[in-house]
């Protein structure tokens, strides 16, 4: 039993408001919409945007778009990465096992077929627009989680396997698109510090040590496990918020996106002892402290999404241009074809199977589903190109948001997938 439409009702309605006001806004007022999220809260502040001045020095602004970006979002991945580890070190969770092998191979291949397609059609557009786009390469690689879990479930039915298997891919692309971020797009005002990215994990290591490892070892012999259970249902979540804003601060100043500082201390939070599936009605009924944290965090996290569309999706429609149909060709082309041939070769080459009553023929589907990137796609898109960057007399970053947007258009090809593919739905 699934809590779909409470969960798109709560993220992804307020998340698409946002991003309609703002593509609205954008369109009728650009001027004062770029006034708005670029607003200066604190000038040469210890946290915010690395600007460089005059005289070559780096300091920080805090602006309204780095506080949404990056210190709201943080929660936003914080979640995400919950539901990873969860469904990767939980009994029973989705990413183990055998179950998990041609969905994990199939990932693989959603992620290289995008990039391949978008560099290789970038590459025959010719040099320059290869120089000014290149950066963007992971841009199409992202899944939204909600979105496509929804279309899925319409095209296929709430019943069929095949929306089981999209959603371990999608899982598995989140994880593999955070490890993206942080590696491959730091801040490049701020030179990469290995020591304040041991902070960070410094402080991860000191809650793990203080609230896991110590009470298992007090609990040492007692199957009651006391000390355990108590950690874990009865401590409070400040601990873990201080050794949050030090391992997201540690981010900053490591010259890593900072809206994945709060990941290393996601896993070292006091779980549950199994895992019950993301979306999964039984998870509201946990009372150990990292369902908790997730229940507390739920409802800021709906407003921090439409705040997070309102500040991103703002694009002028003139802004279209050759990266926006680089980022939908590596969606809609690449994720289908990847998926496909990655997929088809694990299940029938590699013998790893399909799902009873999934066919091969449902993979091209499932790709068309998970070509909807959205939420993850703008914020890579965001980081990626620094704004300003021109091709062409259009801005890059603007242009390569407006493809991420209209990867909605990928629900279009996923009915006609459906149709053609003769897809048979299965309820529930």
């Amino acid at each position: 039993m699934y809590r779909v439409w409470n969960f798109i009702t709560n993220y992804s309605l307020l998340l698409i408001l946002g991003a309609v006001i703002a593509l609205v806004w954008a369109n009728v007022s650009p001027v004062s919409y770029e006034h708005f999220i670029e607003t200066v809260l604190i000038e040469d502040f210890f946290i915010g945007a690395a600007v460089m001045g005059e005289n070559g020095e780096v300091t920080r602004e805090l602006t309204l778009h780095y506080l949404v970006n990056e210190v709201l979002m943080a929660f936003f991945f914080a979640m995400a990465g919950k539901e990873v580890w969860e469904a990767v070190i939980l009994k029973n969770g989705s990413l183990r096992g055998k179950k998990a092998a041609t969905p994990l191979v199939a990932t693989a291949g959603g992620m290289i077929g995008p990039v391949a397609v978008y560099l290789g059609l970038a590459y025959f557009l010719g040099s320059d627009t290869y120089d000014a786009v290149a950066r963007g390469w992971a841009i199409p690689t992202a899944t939204d989680i909600a979105f496509s879990y929804l279309v899925g479930r319409f095209v296929f039915g709430a019943g069929h396997p095949a929306v089981r298997f999209l959603l371990l891919l999608a899982i598995a692309d989140d994880a593999i698109g955070l490890i993206i971020l942080a590696v491959f797009y730091p801040d490049p005002l701020v030179p990469l510090s290995l020591s304040w990215l041991a902070v960070s994990f410094g402080a991860a290591i000191a809650v793990y040590v203080l609230f896991n490892y110590l009470p298992r070892r007090l609990d040492a012999g007692n199957e009651l496990r006391p000390v355990s259970t108590w950690v874990r249902n009865k401590l409070h979540f400040l601990p873990y918020l201080a050794a949050g804003a030090i391992s997201w601060y540690g981010f900053e100043q490591a010259g890593i996106a900072p809206a994945l500082g709060l990941l290393p201390i996601v896993p070292t939070i006091p779980h549950a002892d199994r895992a019950f599936g993301i979306f999964s009605e039984a998870e509201k009924h946990l009372k150990d402290l990292l369902n908790r944290i997730e229940h507390l965090l739920a409802h800021p996290v709906e407003i921090i999404l439409f705040f997070f569309g309102l500040f991103n999706a703002g694009v002028q429609f003139s802004s279209i241009g050759s990266p926006t149909w680089l980022v939908l060709g590596g969606l809609l082309i690449g994720k289908p074809l990847g998926i496909l041939i990655f997929g088809a070769f694990a299940a029938n080459i590699l013998r790893l199977g399909l799902p009873a009553g999934m066919r091969t023929v449902d993979l091209v589907v499932i790709g068309c589903v998970a070509a909807i990137g959205f939420t993850v796609s703008l914020f890579v898109a965001s980081v990626a190109f620094e704004s300003g960057t021109m091709l062409g007399g259009i801005e890059v970053q603007a242009a390569a948001k407006m493809g991420a947007v209209f990867s909605f258009g990928a629900v279009i090809t996923s009915v006609i997938a459906g149709k053609l593919c003769r897809v048979q739905k299965q309820h529930v």
